[in-house]
């Protein structure tokens, strides 16, 4: 492909909640964050973004990602944050506020953990729903980022958003796409600046205008298995 705008798109997951540490689906749920709790997870993210410089930053507007992103930007001189509710968790409706061993025995919840969630939990979304709603604010980063020469975009969101993200970008099953708290991905976007050759009637390498994902790698970066 050739070169064309490229953008550093960080995506992190917002610090422990009480329902995190109970293990219980929070969903669109407006849940605090627990602390000081949090505060060693958070700590080591805003550590590792020390010196980085954002463009943009964009969080969900549910509290406990606000509040992380409060605590990480302290001192930095980012840009002002928008927020976008496309950017919530999943909604797992009727599960949220439950956790596996409450709903283990459902029938109904068994087909959902069995579908990797495909199916709509009742009251609740797919997961194709949740993807269609971040491919659409993922769209608006990526616009804004071309008419306003972003090079780099900070989003604070949930773990389910970036699940969907790695299963999309990294082709990662949705079991295994699970990242920590205040931690997450950080990928590499080009758009493509020209149309792709025609192979057997179909272009190769996308069209002008889409963006491909080239890289993507953990936030903060894995401390090493020798240290």
């Amino acid at each position: 492909m050739a070169d064309g705008m490229c953008l550093e798109l960080v995506v992190v997951r917002h610090g422990l909640t009480q329902w995190n540490l109970d293990k219980r689906y929070q969903g669109q749920r407006d849940i605090e964050l627990l602390l000081p709790d949090a505060l060693p997870d958070m700590d080591r993210l805003r550590n590792e973004l020390a010196g980085e410089s954002f463009d943009a930053v964009v969080t969900s507007d549910l509290g406990r990602c606000r509040q992380t992103l409060a605590h990480i930007a302290e001192g930095r001189d980012w840009p002002e944050a928008r927020q976008d509710q496309r950017l919530r968790e999943n909604d797992f409706g009727d599960f949220e506020g439950r956790s596996w061993e409450e709903l283990k025995d459902s029938e109904i919840y068994r087909d959902w953990i069995d579908s990797a969630g495909e199916l709509a939990p009742p009251g609740g979304e797919s997961a194709e729903q949740l993807r269609q709603r971040l491919q659409a604010a993922l769209a608006d980063i990526f616009a804004t980022a071309k008419a306003e020469d972003h090079r780099k975009v900070l989003v604070v969101t949930h773990g389910g958003v970036i699940r969907e993200l790695r299963r999309v970008y990294d082709g990662v099953p949705f079991w295994e796409g699970v990242v920590g708290q205040a931690a997450g991905r950080r990928w590499i976007f080009n758009e493509q600046n020209f149309d792709g050759p025609i192979i057997n009637g179909q272009t190769s390498h996308g069209k002008r205008g889409e963006w491909q994902c080239s890289s993507s790698s953990a936030v903060p970066v894995p401390a090493s298995k020798t240290a």
